[in-house]
């Protein structure tokens, strides 16, 4: 946690207008943002190809992607450590401190993700354990394995490009999220309906591509991080020596920040669990409108990116005036962004059913829930713009606790309430998850506004 003191707030004066504030934050956010959206694009295609690739296709994918994303996310909150680290370090004009945070980033990443491998090459039994039919928990352990090789290389690529956010570097990660998607189209639908001499995989070809493409965005992004001409200023090959105990810090800020990411994405499997005893037809159409949300959540992600780097900026130069009006100039974008894109979802939830799937069972279930979807979103990418603006001030561990309350205390029981002794099925998950969000929101704002009332010290 950061140092902190009692002296009046007003003794430092943000000197940056309301516009300038937002426009600063939309120059950040919006390639983040494109860049994050094109992750769950990825995500989209092997859901939307699976759809139309043979009954129950779809399903086995979805059975598998709760504790693929579970694992992926824990790992990509350790990651979010470099971004406040390196941030913190480039505000305060210590640039060579950047790079080094990103290389042991990569030591972190690495060793994370060997671990995450070994996790989900048993995922068979795991899917038995949460009930799940013998059918849907052996293909979806299958597609496990597939996803598995995988997440070493994303971790990888995300400490990576949150070391270049760091330094306001946006739109490398947006180049490679687009070359990614078209590299992830083609693979999917080779593999997938078995096209170019291959044999139709289904479910498994599309984890397939997904953890191929993986390793060339690796690949891209270390070739640029390694080749930009500003490399040694950042400290990109500077020596390590005297360094190496600063991972100490990287886990002190990143292991509450993966417990907050764990957390929260082990209560959504949870719930897509929920989803997946009800029966195949249910599940599919949960995934289905979760990738939706998830698209949503992207947007926010890419603005709270942006709001976290900013305050942590802001934080390293003793700007306190600042760091309060980037975090609350954040919420505000995403309200106003998100909010657009959720009366679009409303207006054409019947195609986008008709998109994700050609099972008439799934699309109506779909129709349905869509509208509730939009509007859940928005305060799901709330809840993050706020968390990203107290991870800036690396207050980490009391935000957790929040998450933890709003999740586990709120949402998981709520939702088994409306969906199973309700008998609201798919509808009653996303009511549950809407109220945990708000919950989340509501408090993550209390403490982001008492906390930085004091004034905040780097790390």
């Amino acid at each position: 946690m950061p140092a902190a003191s009692n002296r009046p707030l007003h003794r430092q004066i943000d000197t940056q207008t309301l516009p300038e504030h937002i426009v600063r934050t939309l120059i950040l956010a919006v390639p983040v943002m494109l860049a994050r959206s094109g992750l769950v694009l990825m995500i989209a295609a092997g859901l939307i190809m699976t759809g139309h690739a043979g009954e129950n296709e779809q399903a086995y994918l979805s059975a598998a992607f709760p504790i693929h994303m579970s694992i992926l996310v824990t790992g990509i909150g350790l990651m979010l450590s470099v971004t406040v680290l390196s941030a913190q370090a480039h505000g305060a004009g210590r640039h060579l401190d950047c790079g080094r945070i990103w290389r042991l980033g990569l030591i972190s990443a690495a060793m994370l993700g060997a671990v995450s491998m070994v996790i989900m090459l048993h995922g068979q039994s795991l899917l038995r354990f949460f009930g799940l039919s013998e059918d849907l928990a052996r293909e979806g352990g299958r597609v496990l394995w597939m996803y598995a090789y995988g997440i070493p290389a994303m971790l990888m690529y995300v400490a990576t490009t949150s070391f270049l956010e760091s330094i306001g570097r946006t739109l490398p990660g947006f180049a490679i999220s687009v070359g990614a998607n078209i590299i992830n189209v083609l693979l999917c639908w080779t593999f997938v309906f078995g096209k170019l001499g291959f044999q139709p995989m289904g479910a498994e070809g599309a984890a397939m591509a997904l953890t191929i493409t993986r390793g060339f965005m690796l690949l891209g992004i270390a070739v640029y991080a390694l080749r930009m001409a500003d490399r040694l200023h950042f400290g990109v090959n500077a020596s390590l020596r005297g360094f190496m105990h600063n991972i100490k810090k990287l886990m002190r800020i990143g292991a509450p920040l993966a417990l907050a990411n764990g957390l929260e994405s082990v209560a959504f499997a949870v719930v897509t669990f929920f989803a997946g005893r009800m029966g195949a037809k249910e599940l599919a159409a949960f995934s289905d409108a979760l990738n939706l949300n998830a698209w949503m959540f992207m947007l926010a992600i890419g603005i709270a990116t942006a709001t976290s780097v900013r305050v942590a900026t802001a934080v390293g130069r003793g700007d306190q005036g600042a760091l309060r009006r980037a975090g609350w100039v954040g919420a505000g974008i995403e309200v106003v962004i998100t909010g657009l894109f959720a009366m679009l979802i409303i207006a054409g939830s019947g195609s986008i059913a008709v998109i994700y799937t050609s099972e008439i069972e799934v699309q109506m279930i779909l129709i349905a829930v869509l509208p509730l979807v939009a509007w859940v979103s928005i305060a799901d990418g709330l809840q993050t713009v706020i968390l990203a603006a107290t991870r800036g001030v690396a207050d980490t561990v009391v935000p957790t606790l929040l998450q933890a309350i709003s999740f586990w205390a709120v949402m998981v029981p709520l939702c088994y309430y409306l969906s199973h002794v309700a008998k609201m099925g798919v509808e009653g998950l996303f009511a549950g998850i809407g109220i945990a969000v708000l919950v989340a929101s509501a408090m993550l704002a209390i403490r982001f506004h008492l906390f930085t009332r004091r004034v905040i010290l780097p790390v």
